[in-house]
């Protein structure tokens, strides 16, 4: 066998390589987690703003539940606008329950709640999927 090896357990006959040398493969494998150290954090961020943006989504949803509720409201109350927030939101969640839950509750991915000061009403995303939001969660709804 002399002038004849092995290139990781393949034989080489006639002069012609049988497979790759370890010197390409580790080669290869450097490549690999230089790209994998570059993209990874970059789809991290991506997932976390399509978060941020999902939780906007659903605070908008929650908005048109209140601007509806408050429409039916007036609709039942001869035009008249509710005297607080707390009115609005007894009678919004009384007409769809879970509309706008005040203490944290789950609907599908999203985990939010809703508390009142006065004429305010504020909508606050806790989870999207699970995962906590920090930033972008908050939106308020004045009855007016």
């Amino acid at each position: 066998m002399a002038g004849k090896g092995y290139v990781l357990g393949l034989r080489r006959l006639g002069g012609e390589q049988q497979g790759f040398t370890l010197v390409e493969i580790i080669a290869v494998l450097v490549l690999l987690g230089i790209l994998a150290a570059v993209v990874a954090p970059k789809y991290m961020d991506l997932t976390d703003t399509a978060r941020q943006k999902v939780a906007v989504g659903q605070l908008y949803e929650v908005k048109v539940r209140l601007k509806d509720g408050l429409q039916g409201y007036k609709l039942a109350n001869n035009g008249s606008l509710p005297p607080d927030a707390a009115t609005l939101l007894a009678y919004v969640n009384g007409q769809l329950p879970g509309a706008c839950p005040t203490t944290p509750t789950t609907e599908g991915d999203f985990e939010f709640s809703c508390s009142t000061s006065g004429l305010v009403i504020t909508i606050a995303v806790s989870k999207v999927q699970g995962v906590k939001i920090t930033s972008g969660n908050t939106d308020t709804y004045t009855v007016q």
